[in-house]
């Protein structure tokens, strides 16, 4: 399989005034195409840096980040934020969604990004709206929509430009139990069509679907879980029973 992310020795350190603040500390990840992988760990654990760095939204201080064929470390900002916006969905807690656009202006403008011309754009983010349900809320602004509703939005955000990698953190963590569980169904449905899943959380109930666990203590990998798709698939159903 393809290596479609690659940590190697990847250090990242905060400067606080006087202060350096070690984030991570030498970790080393492969993430091939078509996983589902999960990093998890407690408040301080690093997850947060760990996920900018897999999610190339951060550089190293130490170490080297692939994206594909590209080291992060050598290209220009301008020429990440292209590769990055081709490649990898977001999908975050708080939605991150403009509050000024609708759902439709909301989902369309990574492909403004890329370049595409406006009726490509509206036409992409109506059919993927459509898909997550919400075709009859294309106009609502975000303000306008329930939690669930604006985190589908923005998973359909997340895989306007086609991307084969999606990252989402922590996409339940502002929504009740069914609309999570709703939203996992969303992304194991991504998984089986072959898109590549980086789920960063702190719940270990939402590593079911994983295929790899990362755990992350003190900046470090302590532990790589390694599970079956028997074993995940017979977890998982137990769960939503």
């Amino acid at each position: 399989m393809t290596t479609v992310i690659s940590l190697q020795d990847v250090s990242k350190t905060y400067t606080l005034g006087d202060v350096d603040v070690p984030a991570v500390n030498g970790i080393s990840l492969e993430i091939k195409q078509g996983d589902f992988v999960a990093l998890i760990g407690p408040s301080g654990s690093g997850k947060s840096t760990a996920m900018n760095l897999v999610g190339c939204l951060d550089t190293a201080t130490q170490g080297n980040i692939f994206l594909g064929n590209h080291n992060i470390n050598h290209l220009t900002e301008s020429d990440l934020a292209q590769i990055r916006g081709k490649k990898i969905g977001f999908i975050f807690q708080t939605f991150n969604l403009i509050p000024s656009l609708s759902a439709l202006e909301n989902v369309a403008l990574p492909m403004m990004f890329q370049g595409s011309a406006s009726d490509v754009r509206k036409k992409k983010a109506a059919e993927l709206l459509e898909k997550v349900g919400l075709g009859h809320r294309m106009e609502h602004l975000p303000n306008q929509l329930s939690g669930g509703q604006r985190q589908r939005v923005a998973i359909a955000r997340a895989l306007v430009n086609d991307p084969e990698i999606i990252l989402a953190d922590e996409p339940t963590g502002n929504l009740d139990t069914k609309t999570g569980g709703e939203v996992m169904e969303i992304l194991k449905d991504l998984h089986r069509q072959g898109k590549t899943i980086i789920l960063v959380t702190h719940n270990t109930e939402l590593t079911i679907l994983a295929d790899k666990v990362v755990h992350l203590k003190d900046g470090k990998i302590i532990h790589v879980e390694e599970k079956n798709e028997h074993k995940r698939t017979n977890k998982f159903r137990k769960k939503t029973k």
